[in-house]
């Protein structure tokens, strides 16, 4: 699969323009996981830290669910996560070894496709279902958050493509 990332406007309204730059980050992922093995996906390139490029995949994939399938839209929750479980909340890191790389991608991709769903429509002032730490939250702070969860993680992507075969660039 090919990822075409469009670059944001500048000159759109509120709501598209954060929705812009999520999906650009969301392509920025993307494009750094492609053209890789899975095993090089799979790869922890900076000792000592647990960050592969699935790893971040992953966890991209629970943050989606989180904050827009049950915080925004209140799903019911389970036990335990995509990944993550009550004896490894990094699992989504950590459990890497024996994933299959192309199912967790799909995983993520659906997850932003069920995102985009829930999202289709609402105002920046919807109020999400459930709480943040016991305080109400609105579709604006999600995605602001979104944008910063994804820009932070793609520079993460960055360091670690370049470790595994010099590629670099947005």
């Amino acid at each position: 699969m090919t990822t075409t990332r469009i670059d944001p406007s500048l000159t759109a309204d509120e709501l598209p323009m954060l929705k812009q730059w999520l999906d650009y980050h969301r392509a920025t992922l993307a494009l750094k996981c492609e053209g890789l093995t899975d095993e090089q996906l799979k790869l922890r390139p900076i000792a000592p830290s647990t960050l592969s490029l699935l790893g971040l995949v992953r966890h991209l994939a629970e943050v989606e669910r989180w904050w827009f399938l049950q915080v925004l839209d209140g799903q019911a929750t389970t036990e335990e996560g995509l990944y993550w479980t009550k004896e490894d909340e990094d699992a989504d890191f950590n459990d890497t070894a024996d994933a299959d790389a192309a199912a967790d991608l799909a995983t993520w991709r659906e997850q932003i496709r069920l995102a985009d769903a829930v999202t289709a429509g609402l105002p920046l002032e919807t109020v999400a279902k459930r709480d943040r730490r016991g305080e109400p939250v609105t579709l604006r702070w999600i995605m602001v958050h979104m944008i910063e969860e994804y820009a932070r993680h793609n520079g993460h992507a960055d360091v670690i493509r370049e470790q595994i075969d010099g590629a670099t660039g947005e």
